[in-house]
């Protein structure tokens, strides 16, 4: 971090900023959502996908219009606008829980997540030297891992002991206005990346480039993975263990744990590793822990294989973000744009889950993440030239 003539950021600035990577990962309670709410109105799979279908769909529509945005206003100030918004929709479901209030609620919880995940990750990677780049945003999937991790266990402990979990979207929103005050209170200082206006036709036309579209194939499928697991682990170890939803979310949160923990470890290894040999063989182990996945059925082994598949795959997703802003740091503003379009992906694959679940079954609906696991791989490849 330089420290020079502006002292780049202070301390406050800094936990400001990475306090919203913590926000951020308030996206993630859609997985256990999901199941507590298809339990609530007796949806089928298909119906109950349409949840984070709603969340992830505006990463399509949000990403361009948002790098826009930040071009005009500044990373800053669209922080705290995603905040805001964030702060609205996490309180509405706790008022009036339909299931089209819930649809309207996650999607502006959606829309709340692309316009932070555009413009918080340029932000805090402008607070830095470029060579702490991939160090630095895998430590933001730390933080949000955290969040991430608590979810699931904030939403059972509100089920059992306040006997109602929506209290969890009380606590979110809370916390989403303390952040709200924190960064506007804060100063940053942002240097080594531009803040060039965006256009949509730059930002298209940035797939162009094999390196870039590889990029965001990886994003779209491994956020795909991500919420393919935080919604299918919870059913599987009811399926496989008979364990109540209150217990089998639990599984979630070992995801998520694992993500966590491997996200702490990835930023300081990446500091003395090289990114991309550090991605590959993330993948070889994600992918070994995912077919174990698929056929074992004893509680421990479960838990062990979750572990695993979230411990490998924590690193993805920042990596494969570095390695796109790295590629051309003049136009940063678009390439995150892009990059979080792809975000879309878990609009995408859940929703081929559910159909796939409900005509064939819920191991076909599995497969399909190791597919994707797969395809990552094979994308990856095509990026070790450029690294």
């Amino acid at each position: 971090m330089k420290t020079s003539e502006n002292s780049t950021s202070s301390w406050q600035s800094i936990i400001a900023a990475f306090f919203g990577f913590f926000i951020m990962g308030f996206v993630d309670v859609v997985g256990i959502a999901t199941n507590y709410i298809k339990s609530d109105f007796s949806l089928s799979s298909t119906m109950a996908n349409l949840i984070p279908m709603m969340v992830f769909l505006w990463f399509a529509l949000f990403s361009i219009p948002t790098g826009i945005l930040m071009g005009r206003i500044g990373r800053k100030k669209t922080v705290i606008i995603s905040l805001v918004i964030n702060t609205i929709a996490m309180i509405i479901p706790y008022f009036s829980y339909t299931f089209a209030v819930i649809l309207v609620a996650f999607a502006l919880l959606g829309i709340s997540n692309t316009i932070l995940q555009v413009s918080l990750n340029p932000l805090v990677a402008a607070m830095f030297d470029k060579q702490k780049t991939a160090s630095m945003l895998t430590t933001g999937q730390f933080v949000k891992a955290i969040s991430s991790f608590l979810g699931p266990i904030i939403a059972g402990f509100a089920a059992s002991y306040f006997g109602d979990w929506k209290y969890i979207f009380v606590i979110f929103s809370v916390t989403s206005l303390l952040s709200v005050i924190l960064l506007s209170a804060s100063k940053i200082h942002e240097t080594g990346f531009e803040n060039a206006p965006s256009t949509f036709k730059g930002v298209l036309s940035l797939l162009k480039n094999n390196y870039i579209l590889s990029c965001f194939l990886c994003i779209l499928l491994i956020v795909g993975i991500d919420v393919g697991m935080n919604t299918s682990v919870p059913e599987l170890i009811m399926k496989r263990t008979g364990l109540e939803l209150s217990k089998a979310g639990l599984g979630t949160s070992v995801y998520f744990a694992a993500r966590t923990l491997g996200s702490f470890l990835g930023a300081f290894i990446l500091i003395k590793v090289m990114p991309i040999k550090y991605l590959k063989l993330s993948l070889y182990v994600a992918i070994a822990a995912f077919i174990l996945l698929l056929f074992v059925n004893n509680l421990w082994l479960l838990f062990i294989a979750v572990f695993v598949v979230g411990f490998a795959c924590s690193n993805v997703f920042s990596i494969i973000f570095s390695f796109a802003l790295q590629q051309n740091p003049a136009r940063s503003n678009e390439i995150s744009a892009l990059m979080i379009m792809g975000v879309s992906g878990g609009a995408i694959i859940l929703p081929l889950q559910g159909i796939v679940n409900d005509r064939i079954s819920f191991f076909a609906a599995l497969f399909i993440l190791l597919i994707c696991l797969i395809l990552i791989l094979f994308f990856t490849s095509k990026l070790k030239e450029n690294v």
